[in-house]
């Protein structure tokens, strides 16, 4: 797995891509974001704002959660044929018909290597960018069914949609999923799992095929 860390502030914000290895756009968007925090395409010359994130953040990026998925040509799954954003806690209860364990190294070693990961170091932000089918618009989905949902995730899962949307006119904010209902969220879902066991902001960044309708 190809994990590029940069910065050396004391928050940890962590960004993962392509999950889903047919959602090609995501790694793009991992392009675009080395792109700008490494200055590739100006000489190394790094802007004021990038400096001062650095400086507070240290980013740990994943360009691709699904490798061998990718190489296979896989549209949502893994090599072991497993939908990795699925991966990310145990499902069902011991017993059950559909119950299994999530993530381990045979079922899901992506994300069982990059959870550990995210246990050395702490999460205090976390980015899951995927690519949606049938929407044709970007977007967020948030951690609003989590048991740990309260004001102050509200409120910066709010601010960051909020400035996201500012900063970037391919953003909106009216169309979306439907929310999870309050403690109904899916904890094998990865930005729930994510706000969950690091209380923290945590969310998932979706992105159209085609280009987004609210230009």
């Amino acid at each position: 797995m190809e994990c590029i860390t940069v910065g050396r502030g004391t928050r940890q914000c962590w960004i993962i891509h392509r999950q889903h290895p047919g959602e090609t756009m995501a790694e793009f968007y991992a392009e675009g974001l080395l792109t700008r925090l490494l200055g590739l395409d100006t000489n190394g010359c790094i802007d004021g704002l990038t400096k001062h994130l650095m400086q507070k953040y240290t980013f740990h990026i994943v360009p691709n959660m699904c490798p061998d998925g990718s190489f296979r040509g896989h549209l949502r799954t893994n090599a072991q044929g497993q939908n990795l954003n699925r991966e990310w806690a145990n499902t069902g209860h011991e017993g059950e018909e559909h119950y299994y364990q999530a993530p381990t190294v045979k079922r899901s070693p992506e994300v069982h290597c990059v959870l550990q990961e995210m246990d050395k170091t702490g999460v205090d932000v976390f980015l899951d960018v995927h690519g949606d089918e049938e929407l044709p618009f970007n977007f967020l989905a948030g951690a609003e069914g989590c048991p740990n949902w309260g004001p102050r995730l509200e409120h910066l899962q709010g601010a960051f949609l909020a400035s996201y949307s500012r900063a970037n006119s391919d953003m909106q904010i009216p169309i979306a999923y439907e929310p999870e209902e309050p403690g109904e969220g899916r904890m094998n879902v990865c930005s729930n799992q994510i706000a969950c066991r690091f209380d923290c902001l945590a969310v998932t960044l979706e992105m159209p095929f085609k280009d987004c309708l609210s230009h």
